[in-house]
């Protein structure tokens, strides 16, 4: 079995990257996405909702400049109160 944590990712920058973000059902994604992005551009798009509707998930598009942006911006959506799980 591969350790993915000993290898670092090696990505040209700038790239696109998608965050896969989980919030409960009262929350609104896009919100969320607007007050941790501001007004850096994004893309937001829902996709999934659990099989009891508790939760629901949306992936997160947008441009990163380098590995601490990206890292960063993880960062903002794991702190974040209504995020459940980043992926």
């Amino acid at each position: 079995m591969i350790d993915l944590n000993d290898h670092k990712l090696e990505l040209e920058y700038p790239c696109n990257w998608c965050y896969k973000i989980v919030i409960k059902h009262e929350h609104n994604g896009n919100k969320i996405a607007k007050e941790i992005l501001d007004a850096r551009e994004h893309k937001v798009t829902k996709s999934k909702v659990s099989s009891g509707g508790k939760f629901k998930s949306y992936s997160v598009d947008l441009l990163v400049h380098s590995d601490d942006d990206r890292t960063e911006l993880h960062k903002l959506f794991v702190d974040h109160k209504h995020i459940k799980m980043v992926v």
